[in-house]
């Protein structure tokens, strides 16, 4: 569910197109891009929201650290703790091994979480711990380990609508919503 997309060939280097609303988000791309702020993408669907985080990503300090895109439609409830954080050997049953998370593979660089409306209560909450103390622990760790990583947030929902219906936490969208 996760994915270090390290390869700059990967994602086109500009945006394409001349009008002059592309060229406004062009810029506006350049200037988020010099910053080190959590940046939430909202949009439609197949409106190039990872396209925008990876250009982002790109252009920033971070560029020659990894882009690890996390897909939260896609992970199940009862795998997105040892997917983000990770584990220990000997967490759980058939962990025979340590796992890094894709917040500790991300470290340095950006976690791009695509569909971020779609992350349940209890991620939200788990997720939101983790950027605000901007530390880990692995299932089954005793240790937290730090984090240096910038967060890109991107959804087709609207999120002020989730957080009025009580589906989206409030104070995960205000800490998302920056830029």
């Amino acid at each position: 569910p996760s994915e270090a997309t390290a390869s700059r060939s990967e994602y086109p280097s500009h945006l394409i197109g001349e009008s002059a609303s592309m060229r406004e988000v062009d810029t506006y791309i350049g200037q988020v891009a010099s910053t080190d702020s959590i940046v939430l993408i909202t949009g439609e669907t197949g409106t190039g929201k990872e396209l925008v985080a990876a250009l982002i990503h790109m252009r920033s300090p971070r560029a020659g650290k990894p882009f690890v895109s996390i897909n939260c439609a896609a992970i199940p409830e009862s795998l997105l703790e040892s997917e983000l954080f990770g584990y220990e050997r000997g967490a759980f049953t058939g962990a025979h091994v340590q796992k890094e998370g894709a917040l500790k593979l991300a470290n340095e660089g950006t976690a791009f979480f695509d569909e971020i409306g779609d992350m349940s209560p209890e991620g939200q909450s788990k997720f939101l711990r983790a950027i605000e103390s901007k530390e880990i622990r692995r299932l089954g760790g005793k240790r937290s380990i730090p984090l240096d990583l910038r967060v890109i947030a991107a959804t087709n929902q609207d999120l002020e609508r989730r957080v009025a219906e009580g589906k989206f936490r409030k104070d995960l969208y205000y800490r998302l919503n920056v830029a």
